[in-house]
Protein backbone atom coordinates (compact mmCIF):
# COMPACT_ATOMS: atom_id res chain seq x y z
CA UNK A 1 0.00 0.00 0.00
CA UNK A 2 1.95 2.97 -1.31
CA UNK A 3 0.37 6.37 -0.85
CA UNK A 4 0.82 8.91 -3.61
CA UNK A 5 -0.28 12.55 -3.55
CA UNK A 6 -1.46 14.71 -6.45
CA UNK A 7 -1.89 18.44 -5.83
CA UNK A 8 -3.65 20.88 -8.13
CA UNK A 9 -4.65 24.49 -7.63
CA UNK A 10 -7.71 23.74 -5.47
CA UNK A 11 -7.67 19.99 -4.80
CA UNK A 12 -5.43 17.35 -3.28
CA UNK A 13 -5.77 13.64 -4.03
CA UNK A 14 -4.25 10.75 -2.09
CA UNK A 15 -4.30 7.35 -3.76
CA UNK A 16 -2.86 3.87 -3.53
CA UNK A 17 -0.82 3.20 -6.66
CA UNK A 18 -1.17 -0.55 -6.08
CA UNK A 19 -4.94 -0.24 -6.61
CA UNK A 20 -5.15 2.35 -9.36
CA UNK A 21 -2.45 3.24 -11.88
CA UNK A 22 -3.76 6.70 -12.67
CA UNK A 23 -6.25 8.91 -10.88
CA UNK A 24 -7.57 12.32 -11.83
CA UNK A 25 -9.93 14.76 -10.18
CA UNK A 26 -12.94 14.23 -12.51
CA UNK A 27 -13.04 10.55 -11.51
CA UNK A 28 -14.51 11.59 -8.15
CA UNK A 29 -17.45 13.35 -9.80
CA UNK A 30 -20.81 11.85 -10.77
CA UNK A 31 -20.83 13.58 -14.16
CA UNK A 32 -17.65 11.74 -15.19
CA UNK A 33 -19.41 8.42 -14.75
CA UNK A 34 -22.77 9.49 -16.20
CA UNK A 35 -22.71 6.86 -18.93
CA UNK A 36 -20.43 4.41 -17.15
CA UNK A 37 -21.87 3.97 -13.66
CA UNK A 38 -23.12 0.49 -12.86
CA UNK A 39 -25.62 1.65 -10.23
CA UNK A 40 -26.13 3.92 -7.24
CA UNK A 41 -27.45 3.21 -3.80
CA UNK A 42 -26.60 2.95 -0.14
CA UNK A 43 -23.64 1.04 1.22
CA UNK A 44 -23.14 2.71 4.60
CA UNK A 45 -22.78 6.41 5.31
CA UNK A 46 -24.93 9.43 4.67
CA UNK A 47 -26.24 9.94 1.16
CA UNK A 48 -26.06 7.83 -1.97
CA UNK A 49 -22.98 5.97 -3.10
CA UNK A 50 -22.12 5.70 -6.79
CA UNK A 51 -21.00 2.26 -7.94
CA UNK A 52 -18.73 2.16 -10.99
CA UNK A 53 -16.42 -0.23 -12.79
CA UNK A 54 -12.98 1.04 -13.71
CA UNK A 55 -10.62 -1.20 -15.65
CA UNK A 56 -12.30 -4.30 -14.25
CA UNK A 57 -12.43 -3.03 -10.66
CA UNK A 58 -15.72 -2.30 -8.91
CA UNK A 59 -15.61 0.92 -6.90
CA UNK A 60 -17.92 2.74 -4.52
CA UNK A 61 -17.59 6.54 -4.70
CA UNK A 62 -18.94 8.62 -1.82
CA UNK A 63 -19.32 12.37 -1.57
CA UNK A 64 -19.39 13.65 2.01
CA UNK A 65 -22.52 15.42 3.22
CA UNK A 66 -23.28 17.17 6.46
CA UNK A 67 -26.04 16.13 8.81
CA UNK A 68 -28.17 17.94 11.36
CA UNK A 69 -29.42 21.49 11.12
CA UNK A 70 -26.23 22.89 9.66
CA UNK A 71 -26.52 20.36 6.86
CA UNK A 72 -29.56 22.23 5.58
CA UNK A 73 -27.35 25.27 4.99
CA UNK A 74 -23.93 23.81 4.25
CA UNK A 75 -24.99 20.56 2.61
CA UNK A 76 -21.53 19.36 1.67
CA UNK A 77 -19.16 22.10 2.86
CA UNK A 78 -16.94 21.63 5.90
CA UNK A 79 -14.85 24.19 7.76
CA UNK A 80 -11.19 24.08 6.81
CA UNK A 81 -8.76 23.27 9.65
CA UNK A 82 -5.93 21.59 7.78
CA UNK A 83 -5.37 18.75 5.34
CA UNK A 84 -5.01 16.01 7.93
CA UNK A 85 -8.32 17.02 9.49
CA UNK A 86 -10.38 16.73 6.31
CA UNK A 87 -13.10 14.08 6.49
CA UNK A 88 -11.85 12.22 3.43
CA UNK A 89 -8.18 12.09 4.44
CA UNK A 90 -9.01 11.05 8.00
CA UNK A 91 -11.19 8.18 6.82
CA UNK A 92 -8.66 7.27 4.15
CA UNK A 93 -5.89 6.90 6.72
CA UNK A 94 -8.12 4.97 9.14
CA UNK A 95 -9.26 2.54 6.45
CA UNK A 96 -5.64 1.98 5.45
CA UNK A 97 -4.86 1.06 9.05
CA UNK A 98 -7.87 -1.26 9.17
CA UNK A 99 -6.76 -2.89 5.92
CA UNK A 100 -3.28 -3.49 7.34
CA UNK A 101 -4.90 -5.34 10.24
CA UNK A 102 -6.87 -7.51 7.82
CA UNK A 103 -10.26 -6.49 9.23
CA UNK A 104 -13.50 -6.56 7.18
CA UNK A 105 -14.12 -2.97 6.10
CA UNK A 106 -14.09 -1.17 2.73
CA UNK A 107 -10.66 -1.04 1.13
CA UNK A 108 -9.66 2.55 0.27
CA UNK A 109 -8.54 3.41 -3.26
CA UNK A 110 -8.30 7.22 -3.25
CA UNK A 111 -9.40 10.30 -1.33
CA UNK A 112 -9.84 13.90 -2.39
CA UNK A 113 -10.63 17.26 -0.90
CA UNK A 114 -11.25 20.52 -2.70
CA UNK A 115 -10.60 23.68 -0.76
CA UNK A 116 -12.74 26.78 -1.24
CA UNK A 117 -11.41 29.48 1.10
CA UNK A 118 -12.57 28.70 4.63
CA UNK A 119 -14.44 25.57 3.45
CA UNK A 120 -13.75 22.32 1.64
CA UNK A 121 -15.66 19.44 0.06
CA UNK A 122 -14.56 15.82 0.21
CA UNK A 123 -14.83 12.51 -1.63
CA UNK A 124 -13.65 8.95 -1.14
CA UNK A 125 -13.25 6.02 -3.52
CA UNK A 126 -13.34 2.50 -2.06
CA UNK A 127 -13.44 -1.00 -3.44
CA UNK A 128 -17.05 -2.17 -3.60
CA UNK A 129 -17.92 -5.08 -1.34
CA UNK A 130 -20.01 -7.52 -3.42
CA UNK A 131 -23.19 -9.33 -2.40
CA UNK A 132 -23.85 -7.73 0.97
CA UNK A 133 -26.97 -6.47 2.70
CA UNK A 134 -27.33 -4.68 5.97
CA UNK A 135 -28.21 -6.22 9.30
CA UNK A 136 -31.39 -4.14 9.54
CA UNK A 137 -32.83 -5.62 6.34
CA UNK A 138 -32.19 -9.20 7.40
CA UNK A 139 -33.50 -8.47 10.87
CA UNK A 140 -36.78 -7.00 9.63
CA UNK A 141 -37.24 -9.91 7.23
CA UNK A 142 -36.51 -12.50 9.94
CA UNK A 143 -33.51 -13.86 8.06
CA UNK A 144 -30.95 -13.78 10.87
CA UNK A 145 -29.82 -17.08 12.35
CA UNK A 146 -28.15 -17.39 15.73
CA UNK A 147 -24.94 -18.01 13.79
CA UNK A 148 -25.36 -14.68 12.02
CA UNK A 149 -25.78 -12.91 15.36
CA UNK A 150 -22.66 -14.61 16.72
CA UNK A 151 -20.69 -13.63 13.63
CA UNK A 152 -21.74 -10.01 14.10
CA UNK A 153 -20.53 -10.11 17.70
CA UNK A 154 -17.22 -11.68 16.66
CA UNK A 155 -16.74 -9.02 13.98
CA UNK A 156 -17.25 -6.18 16.46
CA UNK A 157 -14.87 -7.84 18.92
CA UNK A 158 -12.17 -8.08 16.24
CA UNK A 159 -12.33 -4.33 15.63
CA UNK A 160 -12.40 -3.59 19.35
CA UNK A 161 -9.36 -5.79 19.96
CA UNK A 162 -7.35 -3.62 17.54
CA UNK A 163 -8.74 -0.40 19.06
CA UNK A 164 -10.97 0.71 16.17
CA UNK A 165 -13.90 2.72 17.51
CA UNK A 166 -16.78 3.03 15.04
CA UNK A 167 -18.50 6.43 15.33
CA UNK A 168 -22.01 5.15 14.62
CA UNK A 169 -22.34 1.42 15.16
CA UNK A 170 -25.86 0.63 13.98
CA UNK A 171 -27.86 -2.03 12.16
CA UNK A 172 -27.37 -0.30 8.80
CA UNK A 173 -23.57 -0.06 8.89
CA UNK A 174 -23.16 -3.73 9.72
CA UNK A 175 -23.39 -5.72 6.50
CA UNK A 176 -23.63 -9.47 5.97
CA UNK A 177 -22.29 -11.25 2.94
CA UNK A 178 -23.83 -14.24 1.21
CA UNK A 179 -20.90 -16.27 2.56
CA UNK A 180 -21.78 -15.34 6.16
CA UNK A 181 -18.94 -12.87 6.57
CA UNK A 182 -19.73 -9.63 8.41
CA UNK A 183 -18.46 -6.23 7.27
CA UNK A 184 -18.43 -2.90 9.06
CA UNK A 185 -18.91 0.18 6.86
CA UNK A 186 -18.89 3.97 7.18
CA UNK A 187 -15.77 4.86 9.16
CA UNK A 188 -16.19 8.61 8.72
CA UNK A 189 -15.13 10.18 12.05
CA UNK A 190 -13.90 6.81 13.34
CA UNK A 191 -10.88 6.66 15.65
CA UNK A 192 -8.28 4.28 16.99
CA UNK A 193 -8.26 4.25 20.78
CA UNK A 194 -6.94 2.38 23.79
CA UNK A 195 -9.39 -0.07 25.41
CA UNK A 196 -12.04 1.70 27.47
CA UNK A 197 -15.68 2.49 28.09
CA UNK A 198 -16.17 3.29 24.41
CA UNK A 199 -16.30 -0.44 23.64
CA UNK A 200 -19.41 -0.99 25.76
CA UNK A 201 -20.83 2.29 24.44
CA UNK A 202 -20.43 0.88 20.91
CA UNK A 203 -22.46 -2.20 21.84
CA UNK A 204 -25.09 -0.12 23.61
CA UNK A 205 -25.49 2.05 20.53
CA UNK A 206 -26.03 -1.00 18.34
CA UNK A 207 -28.57 -2.41 20.78
CA UNK A 208 -30.54 0.85 20.65
CA UNK A 209 -30.42 0.73 16.86
CA UNK A 210 -31.82 -2.82 16.78
CA UNK A 211 -34.52 -1.84 19.28
CA UNK A 212 -35.45 1.12 17.08
CA UNK A 213 -35.96 -1.11 14.06
CA UNK A 214 -38.00 -3.48 16.22
CA UNK A 215 -40.26 -0.63 17.34
CA UNK A 216 -40.76 0.53 13.76
CA UNK A 217 -41.89 -2.99 12.90
CA UNK A 218 -44.16 -3.19 15.96
CA UNK A 219 -42.42 -6.06 17.70
CA UNK A 220 -40.19 -6.81 20.64
CA UNK A 221 -36.41 -6.90 20.14
CA UNK A 222 -34.91 -10.32 19.49
CA UNK A 223 -33.49 -11.06 22.94
CA UNK A 224 -32.14 -14.46 21.93
CA UNK A 225 -30.43 -12.97 18.90
CA UNK A 226 -28.84 -10.21 20.98
CA UNK A 227 -27.58 -12.76 23.49
CA UNK A 228 -26.04 -14.75 20.63
CA UNK A 229 -24.28 -11.56 19.51
CA UNK A 230 -22.88 -11.05 23.01
CA UNK A 231 -21.81 -14.69 23.13
CA UNK A 232 -19.97 -14.29 19.82
CA UNK A 233 -18.34 -11.10 21.09
CA UNK A 234 -17.18 -12.76 24.32
CA UNK A 235 -15.94 -15.90 22.57
CA UNK A 236 -13.88 -13.84 20.10
CA UNK A 237 -12.32 -11.84 22.92
CA UNK A 238 -11.29 -14.96 24.84
CA UNK A 239 -9.85 -16.82 21.85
Amino acid sequence: MTQQIIETEISVIAYDDAKVSQIKAPMFDTVYWRDRATSSGQQGGRGAVLFVNHEGHDWAIRHYYRGGRIGKILTDQFFWSGQDDTRSFREWQLLRAIEREGLPAPVPVAARYQRHGFFYTADLIMEKIPDIENLATRYLENRLSSGDWRNVGACIAAFHEKGFCHPDLNASNLQLGSDGRVWLLDWDRGRRLHPGKWQQANLDRLQRSVAKFSAQDGRQPDAAGWQALLDGYAAAQSS
